[in-house]
């Protein structure tokens, strides 16, 4: 007979609820992304939770628009935004109980 000893069986529970609640939270840090525009709106950036370019965007014109340094310092401008914003999305998420990610809340203190 294999039966499984209730404390067992209860680990092995609760290890198979953490492995689903890692899952769904890093796919809610997978889901970050931060867009922020540059000074003159002409650039936007967008980083993900790990501080990553993961796309850019010039609107028409933009690179005939500015000169060289003056194109750098906006899509610098843009990312250091994006990026700040993505830590900001970032740290929400893990200060706001990340381990509470698809549980309700349950009853009340009496």
């Amino acid at each position: 007979m294999s039966d499984i000893h209730p404390d067992v069986q209860a680990a092995l529970d609760a290890a198979r609820d953490l492995r689903h609640r890692i899952a769904e939270l890093r796919e809610r840090i997978n889901d970050i992304r931060a867009r922020r525009p540059s000074p003159s709106g002409a650039v936007v950036p967008e980083i993900d939770a790990m501080g990553r370019l993961t796309d850019l965007y010039l609107a028409p014109g933009t690179v005939d628009r500015f000169g060289n340094e003056e194109l750098a310092a906006e899509i610098m401008a843009a990312i250091r935004d994006s990026t700040a914003d993505a830590g900001r999305q970032y740290q929400q998420l893990m200060d706001s109980d990340p381990w509470q990610v698809a549980e309700p809340a349950t009853g009340g203190q009496g």
